[in-house]
């Protein structure tokens, strides 16, 4: 059997805000990824139609703000329906390639009424079919003014050749419990989704190798004041005051010891692949496996609720 797999982060830029014209680049570098012998790509976290970089840039807590809710109308409109079909050119590629894809989206969740915004991290595999659906659990800090909270449903690992791979958004990976509920699920190999930054990913990335002894992809977007559309909503006020990055990348592979297979790539849309062995995994549990040997479920435990959360459930 063979213990090595080739996986791939693309650390690219949205055309921010804009769903089609990002599902042709998400689909382009899916296409690169694939060219270069990628069994697996990951993507940034809300790269599908992009992070609400707003919010920090234009007063987005101020109530009843026209501003705030013109931009987040917009924001509605360019959002993902996976039961509408949005996502079917993507899968349809990775099947093509049999590649397999963990790809960050800002989802308009029929389920929940279909007006509220989800930060969802989607796997697709091989065969082009969507395994799963996570919905960020808790929004951070300013997230919380436009993305709902999301539920344990989509906390799922999947099978990818020898290894079992899982993924959680940006600060979910400081959650010690969903980090618990994948390793305890066989996972092996961790897709971190980052907005961008190398202030999120160059300690975590390695940190979470060394705890889990498992590879950790750390997949982050880039953001410059150029990766802005010129029909933006209020894309004067959002650009006052221009930085150099509102995101910066920074992703990165970490081994199951945590050394760094790939180190931070910074400032820069770049494709990196990157051949790792599950073997490295199996020496790294010689001496700690967290739901394994070095284990006390008879002393504690966790309880994981995966329902879909709903407001109502119909009985006809």
């Amino acid at each position: 059997m063979n213990s090595t797999l080739n996986i791939a982060f693309a650390q690219i830029a949205p055309v921010w805000l804009n769903k089609e014209a990002t599902i042709e680049k998400v689909i382009s570098a899916i296409e690169s990824a694939a060219k270069m012998d990628a069994q697996l790509v990951a993507f940034g976290e809300s790269l599908l139609p992009g992070y609400p970089f707003w919010l920090d840039l234009t007063g987005g807590a101020e109530f009843n703000s026209p501003v705030q809710k013109e931009i987040h109308a917009h924001y509605i409109h360019n959002s993902i329906s996976v039961e509408a079909g949005d996502l079917d050119s993507i899968c349809a590629v990775c099947k093509k390639h049999s590649i397999a894809t963990y790809l960050g989206t800002i989802e308009r969740a029929p389920d929940r009424g279909g007006k509220s915004l989800y930060c969802s991290l989607v796997y697709i595999d091989q065969k082009g079919e969507i395994g799963s659906i996570h919905r960020k659990l808790m929004p951070t800090y300013e997230e919380r003014l436009t993305w709902s909270p999301g539920d344990g449903h989509g906390l799922r690992v999947h099978a990818l050749a020898p290894f079992t791979v899982g993924g959680l958004n940006c600060w979910e990976n400081w959650m010690p419990l969903p980090r618990a509920a994948l390793y305890a699920q066989g996972e092996d190999l961790h897709i971190a989704s980052w907005p961008g930054g190398e202030h999120n990913t160059h300690d975590i990335t390695r940190f979470i190798a060394k705890e889990s002894r498992s590879y950790v992809m750390s997949a982050s977007a880039i953001m410059r004041p150029e990766d802005f559309p010129p029909n933006t909503p209020h894309l004067d006020l959002i650009l006052e005051s221009p930085r150099e990055y509102y995101a910066n990348g920074a992703s990165c592979i970490a081994a199951p010891d945590g050394s760094w297979v790939i180190e931070p790539v910074i400032g820069e849309e770049a494709i990196r692949v990157a051949t790792i062995d599950h073997n490295r995994v199996l020496e790294e549990r010689q001496n700690f496996d967290p739901s394994g040997h070095y284990s006390r479920p008879d002393v504690t435990q966790l309880i994981v609720n995966r329902t879909r959360q709903a407001t109502v459930k119909f009985e006809d």
